[in-house]
């Protein structure tokens, strides 16, 4: 299993306030992505709408899109375009416009908040 997840959109999927703690949220999200991969075996990219920072962990890749509205879509659908198998990716998002792109590209795409519940992180 290849997932490439669109951070914000997952964290943003449940109202818990993340937004007064944005790196925390973060941070939360790949401590849950990590211990996601430790169980499954899954092969994860996270893609963050944010400068770099120290968010831990060290199994999921993550990516930083520094460049303001939209950079972390743009990501995701560069990884997109430049894996040799898009196939074997599932985009976790809820945006429309996001699935609608990489979809066209050859990748799957599954819903935030169904993979958030998967993750068990609350």
């Amino acid at each position: 299993m290849r997932l490439l997840v669109d951070g914000l959109n997952v964290i943003g999927s449940r109202p818990d306030r993340w937004w007064r703690d944005r790196r925390g949220a973060m941070r939360r999200l790949i401590a849950a992505l990590e211990r996601y991969r430790h169980k499954t075996g899954a092969e994860i990219i996270v893609a963050l709408d944010s400068a770099p920072f120290d968010v831990g962990g060290g199994a999921v890749e993550v990516r930083f899109a520094p460049g303001g509205r939209n950079a972390g879509d743009d990501e995701i659908v560069r990884i997109v375009e430049r894996d040799p198998a898009p196939g074997t990716l599932t985009v976790v998002t809820s945006d429309k416009q996001l699935a609608a792109r990489v979809e066209a590209l050859g990748a799957s795409v599954t819903g935030s908040r169904e993979f958030r519940d998967r993750l068990g992180d609350r």
